[in-house]
């Protein structure tokens, strides 16, 4: 948030020739103290920004003083402006108008180059705003309470820590530290519900990570599959596998070797292709499907 209320400073005072500290204090809603010391940032920085006493005195730039976009190249301009563009998503403060004077700095027309919507299909506007509040948390670090369901569908109340999403096998997590088990943890955002972002602070503090970063893939037994999907079955192959573990074959279908969670949701993914799959391998998973096809043939 300071990152960008200097860059308007910045941005206010080449069109302005002079404000009050006052005025700034209540355009960003800070103190006047805030503004001193972002005043003193922006010297440090080497901007010949100064403040006058007296009628008529407030927060000036040097006359001369052009803020110098240059020493960006073309691709650094269009990475900060995509990078910005990409963070609008979370509906980060300010972002918006930062964008707006950046563009119009750069002499660029913005560009909706990307939309990301966090919530399931179907989902209602309670849900979608879910994120906003995890971000917001994260952001402000505040202290998250919300009920979390475990893969077996066991409700528990939660009090963590949070520290930063994550985006991992095909979904977002929420890592952080969880008070309620005294340790650190990830979420699986479709798991959490109510979520409320407290009004208690923490402060900041390293998480443990292991050496692929990646608590999730640490905890996850995985298992290699063969499975062979018909050409009915195509529109699902490239969205969902790698291309270097698929083999087309001569009548259309699709031989594919690749390694998945081994847990219940790999039978429920499988049974989710219907008839256009099969289990080449591992035996144990075949015996596991049939099983499970016979309980549900009984039911019909």
């Amino acid at each position: 948030m300071q990152i960008n209320r200097l860059f308007q400073i910045v941005y206010i005072l080449l069109h302005k020739k002079t404000i009050t500290a006052k005025e700034l204090a209540e355009r960003f809603e800070v103190s006047v103290r805030t503004i001193y010391r972002d005043i003193d940032t922006l010297s440090s920085a080497g901007i010949p920004i100064y403040a006058s006493q007296g009628k008529g005195g407030g927060i000036s730039l040097l006359d001369d003083y052009v803020l110098d976009k240059s020493v960006l190249s073309e691709r650094e301009q269009n990475e900060i402006l995509y990078a910005l563009q990409g963070l609008s998503i979370t509906q980060a403060p300010e972002t918006d108008k930062v964008l707006a004077k950046l563009n119009s700095l750069f002499n660029k027309n913005r560009t909706n180059w990307i939309e990301v919507d966090f919530s399931p299909w179907g989902s209602d506007e309670k849900r979608a705003s879910q994120f906003t509040i995890i971000k917001d948390a994260i952001l402000s670090r505040r202290i998250l309470e919300f009920n979390y369901y475990s893969s077996s569908g066991e409700k528990s109340f939660r009090i963590v820590e949070p520290v930063k999403l994550v985006f991992k096998v095909n979904a977002w997590y929420l890592q952080g530290f969880c008070l309620t088990k005294n340790t650190d943890r990830f979420f699986k955002i479709t798991r959490m519900s109510d979520v409320v972002m407290t009004e208690e602070l923490f402060s900041e503090k390293s998480l443990k990570e292991s050496s692929d970063n990646n608590q999730i893939e640490k905890t996850q037994s995985w298992i290699e599959v063969r499975l062979k999907i018909s050409a009915q079955g195509a529109y699902r192959v490239y969205d969902e596998f790698d291309e270097n573990d698929i083999i087309k074959n001569k009548d259309d279908s699709f031989t594919i070797t690749t390694s998945l969670p081994d847990n219940r949701w790999l039978i429920q993914y499988i049974l989710s292709f219907g008839a256009d799959i099969e289990v080449l391998a591992p035996q144990n998973i075949r015996d596991i499907l049939r099983k499970e096809l016979e309980l549900i043939i009984r039911k019909y």
